[in-house]
Parts: structure tokens; sequence; C-alpha cells
């Protein structure tokens, strides 16, 4: 059974590592993490999964899972309960390497989709990704201070942080497909996962719709499939890079998540009317 939402943070902070590896290992709380620098690999129920900078990271309670920083990264993260539970006190984040959590049920979280029915992916996107990100780094500096009235403060973000990642996946009357604000966080998804490959199947399991309602309701928001949509964006953002920086062709393609330079030239001129490099050429800054 779940108690109310009532978020307890258990341990917070901004880990700076070199080459770190986490033994398998199953957590009774909730851990959120940010990648501020580097990558991190993150292994959950034997699915594998590849973090770059500015993105999240949710590990559930029960969830076996690996965590590796293959070189430097800074990770800040925060270790909570969500639910309310009479023992919180008592509890503990579990080490490296403990698998068998057998015995400890009086601290053991309930997992958000048991819970309340809300489905949250290992790497999930906050509806408004700067302001999540600013909050997490603003309840773990609080949190780590330790003070009467902080106390306070770090449980009102973290509930904050909370009702943030819920509002990001829910589908309810707030979130309703007939609401225009519906599918506003699909554009900040998209420019944050230019360079992956983004598939409509991708998009639509994040909105929890079949790939072709999905694409209807997106035409619909903003009058345009998917795919188009994307592919624009992709282009404007190598515009970008052409404009204001002295990357190579090959560079920026891959930024843009373009399979290679060939597709990505192509691309460029039937969309923009000119080839990469002559707009690179026509586009200079001033000096």
């Amino acid at each position: 059974m779940r108690g109310p939402i009532v978020p307890y943070v258990r341990d917070a902070s901004f880990p700076v590592r070199t080459a770190w590896f986490t033994a398998p290992r199953r957590l009774l709380d909730y851990l959120l993490m940010y990648v501020q620098e580097g990558e991190m690999i993150a292994r959950v129920e034997g699915r594998r999964h590849r973090f770059r900078a500015g993105d999240f990271c949710l590990i559930q309670p029960g969830e076996l899972h690996t965590l590796e920083g293959p070189a430097h990264t800074i990770t800040p993260y925060v270790h909570l309960d969500v639910f309310y539970n009479p023992a919180r006190e008592r509890s503990f984040v579990v080490g490296s390497g403990r698998v068998d959590i057998s015995g400890l049920e009086e601290f053991m979280q309930p997992r958000l989709d048991q819970a309340v029915g809300v489905v949250i992916p290992t790497r999930f996107v906050p509806l408004s990704p700067a302001q999540f990100r600013d909050t997490m780094l603003k309840t773990i500096g609080i949190w780590q201070r330790r003070d009467f009235l902080g106390q306070l403060e770090f449980h009102y973000l973290a509930t904050s942080l909370v009702l943030s990642v819920l509002q990001s996946y829910s589908r309810g009357s707030s979130d309703s497909l007939d609401q225009p604000e519906f599918l506003n966080w699909i554009t900040s998804f998209m420019s944050l996962h230019l360079s992956e490959p983004l598939s409509v199947s991708d998009m639509a399991a994040r909105a929890g719709l079949s790939a072709s309602r999905f694409s209807q309701v997106f035409r619909n928001r903003f009058g345009r499939p998917p795919h188009q949509f994307l592919l624009h964006l992709r282009i404007q953002r190598a515009q970008d890079l052409l404009h204001h920086t002295s990357l190579t062709m090959r560079e920026i393609s891959d930024q843009c998540g373009f399979s290679d330079v060939h597709h990505f030239a192509k691309t460029f001129k039937r969309l923009s009317g000119q080839t990469p490099g002559s707009y690179r050429c026509t586009n200079q800054p001033p000096r």
C-alpha cells in the first residue's frame, strides 16, 4: 500500500568522479540523477541506457541496476522517498553490490506505475528541463546545509521535483489530448536529442500513444508531421552551427542527427535552398 506523497530526501550530493562503477544493486528508495558533465551508462533490468550531459535518470525502488561513468563525470543525485513511510528515518541507501533486499519490506517504496499509474522511463525528460535542473541542484545544495529552515525548503523543492516528474508523464485531465498544451514537452525533447535517432514510434511511446494517433495529434498541434518538424529542427541547428562555429561538415552532421554528410548536405539544400558550404560563406559573422 502506498502512503501520501510526502517526499523525504535521504542523501544528495554533487559527485565529481573519474572512471567509476557501481556493482549490481536494488534500492529501497528512488534515485534521481542529472548528468552535468561527461557520460554515464545505466543498465536497468537488463536494458542499457546511455546518458549524455543534460540528461536525467530515474532509478525506481527494486530495479536491478548498475551505473558506470567511463571517464570524467559530474552527476548530481538525490536519494529520496516519494511516499510517506513512518519508518523512513530508519531506512537507508542500499550500497553497491547488494541485490537481495528481502526482509526490508517495511522500508520499500512502491514504484510510481504501481502506486499512481504513471510510467516514468529511466531516461526521462521533464516538461521544463532547465527549470527542473535548477530546482534539483538547489535541492541538493540546501539539503547539504542541514539547518532548520533548510529542511523545510528542501522538502518543498523535492515536492516540486516529484510533481514535475509526474506531470511530465501523466495523461490525466490536466494533459488531455483535447487541450492545446498537450505535447508542449515534445519540442524540448526533440531539441535535447537532435543527435540521436528519434523515430515516430519512440516519440509516440513517450507520449503514451500509438504511432498513428501520435502523428495525428502532433500534426493538429504543430501543423506538420513529426518527422518533418524534427527535420526542420535539425536544419535550424545546423544553420546555427554553420554560422557560429568552425565545426567540420561531418561534426555538424553528427551533432544534428544525420546518418552521413551526404544525407545532411542533400537535406540541407532541399530545405534551405543552399548547400551547407554556401550557407556558411554567405552567413559569416561580422568581424
